[in-house]
């Protein structure tokens, strides 16, 4: 597989982070606090060293007056600053849970309308990692370092000023020292930002991978490949690991070299200023000012450095979070958009449909497929694995959108209708049965959610699956565990059954529905499924003929077309495809 940092721009530079303003505008209130709180700490700060400058001055006087004066406005500077680090803590700290909050919101928003087009190109657990470990980098940043880099910054400038102020000379001497300190913070940061995105990509790729492993973990068991996992596994973590290694490595150079240069400036300083005293030239008090100030400022630098990369980790993270906001989805709804006719009849209607998926655009699902189905009407589509059946069930709820042909429901074109629309007069059950991490209960009742107990209990009486139910350890309360390991794949297809019943939509939509059913249990869904075929379009996919010999007409397709259709015994008397897959499952007698 490739890596992940080629399929992916990378990260062009901090100003990233302006794409989460929109998030932080509504909390303009709580951003002003904040800043103000801000200013009032890097203020007192930069204050603080012209008290002590007086101090140092008054030594000599031996006025104790003025020395208690001076003490005295130290603690009311204490005090101011511990008020305003209290404040500004609050405040941006709330903001950051809360903007957080809201991505977070968003992006699940935006990834639960996208169709599965777009889910062929991204991993689930990729999305997750985007949700939870690129989140948490921009709180740090929002919650943490965006405010503690300001107030360096404050710092470093009022310090600058008050620096010059100080001593012309000395300060002079600083700012000459100043690009040997930005220099390398640039070029290295250049570096720290494309390593900050690639080790963020690896993190998400080996989310993905667990996600995957856990969520098949049954059939990872019982084929043996425990190991070939772990391994496969360990060399994506390794290598973000690695990449993390490097990052670390790149940052930690940064760091050495920008304290150093600070700090060895600040020598060249003090003893610049020591001289000065000596000579006359300035006081003490001025050279303990200077060199607290001085010190200011180098510590504003080193940790400006050290937040940079911390800014450059989060603008990679806010790139790839963005990166969804923005992604467009192949099946959109209309901007005006029509409305179903009422009462609702259920008529469908296949013209001329041409599909491929997007994973696969040089094999035809379909290819050229028609056919009505009447309001009320019954039609079964058979036909070998892989001829198009199930996807024409994923046409009609518009998880795609055909590459040709349309697609109606009462005689209006899906595309010009909201998804959310005709999708309410529809009831699916899938190949493959879903079953949430709830109770059964809630299962059910996931096909309407507002439904009472006693409507779930006659849904599951429906479906045959009360039975079952009843026997379970709290009933109709249990908990059926994630994805519903604790029931056999029959017991799935029943719940799943029962919530498309409870639905109580005008089209049925069943693809292979009683597959993994027994034999008695098959009859009494087959039973149930024809008591709710009355008055309703009903769409059967199956491979077990005996499902559908009583459907009022069968489309046999092969190949992405549709080679025949007709009923039961008209199929079995032209002698085609169906005949011969009704031979491979009936006895002459059965037939």
């Amino acid at each position: 597989m490739a890596e992940p940092t080629e399929e992916r721009a990378k990260s062009k530079q901090v100003g990233a982070l302006a794409a989460l303003w929109p998030f932080v505008r509504p909390y303009r209130p709580m951003v002003i606090l904040a800043a103000l709180a801000l200013i009032l700490t890097s203020t007192v700060s930069l204050v603080l060293p012209m008290a002590v400058r007086r101090v140092v001055d008054s030594f000599g006087a031996g006025n104790l007056a003025i020395l208690d004066t001076y003490f005295t406005a130290f603690l009311l500077i204490a005090a101011l600053l511990a008020l305003g680090t209290g404040v500004r803590y609050y405040f941006v700290t709330r903001l950051g849970e809360r903007v957080v909050a809201d991505i977070r919101c968003a992006i699940f928003d935006k990834v639960m309308g996208m169709s599965p087009a777009w889910f062929e190109r991204i991993m689930t657990g990729e999305i997750v990692s985007r949700i939870t470990t690129d989140t948490t980098l921009i709180l740090s940043v929002i919650g943490s370092s965006v405010s503690v880099a300001l107030r360096h910054f404050l710092t470093l400038v009022g310090g600058l000023v008050l620096l010059a102020l100080t001593s012309a000379k000395l300060a002079g001497i600083v700012l000459l020292l100043v690009p040997l300190i930005v220099v390398p913070i640039i070029v290295l940061g250049r570096r720290l930002r494309r390593l900050s995105r690639e080790n963020q990509d690896w993190i998400a790729n080996s989310s993905g991978k667990a996600t995957e492993a856990l969520g098949a973990v049954q059939t990872v068991q019982s084929f043996t490949h425990e190991t070939a996992t772990r391994v496969e596994f360990g060399t994506v973590t390794e290598q973000s690991f690695l990449s993390a290694k490097t990052r670390i490595a790149t940052r930690a150079v940064l760091t050495v070299i920008v304290i150093f240069l600070v700090f060895a400036g600040v020598v060249g300083v003090l003893w610049l200023g020591a001289r000065d005293v000596r000579g006359g030239v300035m006081t003490a008090g001025e050279l303990v000012q200077f060199v607290i100030y001085a010190v200011l400022v180098a510590g504003a630098v080193g940790s400006l450095s050290e937040i940079w990369g911390e800014l450059q980790r989060a603008a990679g993270a806010t790139e790839r979070l963005v990166e969804i906001l923005q992604a467009e989805d192949p099946v959109t709804d209309p901007t005006r958009p029509m409305r179903l006719p009422v009462p609702v009849r259920g008529e469908i209607t296949l013209d001329n449909v041409a599909f491929h998926y997007p994973s696969r655009p040089e094999y035809r699902a379909l290819n050229g497929i028609s056919l009505t189905v009447q309001p009320g009407e019954t039609v079964a589509l058979v036909g070998p694995s892989g001829a198009g059946k199930s996807t024409v069930l994923q046409l009609l709820t518009r998880f795609y959108d055909p590459q040709s042909g349309v697609i109606r429901f009462d005689g209006i074109d899906l595309r010009d209708m909201t998804r959310e629309d005709f999708r309410a007069h529809m009831a699916l059950v899938p190949q493959d049965p879903v079953i949430f991490a709830a109770s059964a209960m809630e299962n059910i009742r996931f096909g309407r959610p507002g439904a009472t107990d006693a409507e779930v209990t006659d849904a599951a009486r429906a479906a045959a699956a009360h039975e079952f139910i009843t026997a379970l350890p709290q009933g109709y309360d249990t908990f059926l565990g994630e994805r519903g390991v604790m029931l056999s794949g029959g017991q799935k297809q029943r719940i799943a059954i029962a919530r498309a019943i409870l639905r109580d939509a005008k089209v049925l939509l069943l693809d292979e529905a009683t597959s993994a059913l027994d034999a008695e249990s098959e009859r009494a869904v087959q039973e149930a499924v024809d008591r709710l075929a009355q008055g309703r379009t009903m769409l059967v996919v199956a491979h077990r003929l005996a499902t559908v010999k009583k459907a009022d007409r069968i489309a046999v397709f092969d190949q992405g077309r549709i080679v025949a259709i007709g009923s039961h015994d008209d199929l079995v008397a032209e002698d085609g495809l169906y005949a011969r897959l009704a031979r491979l499952q009936f006895t002459d007698g059965a037939a």
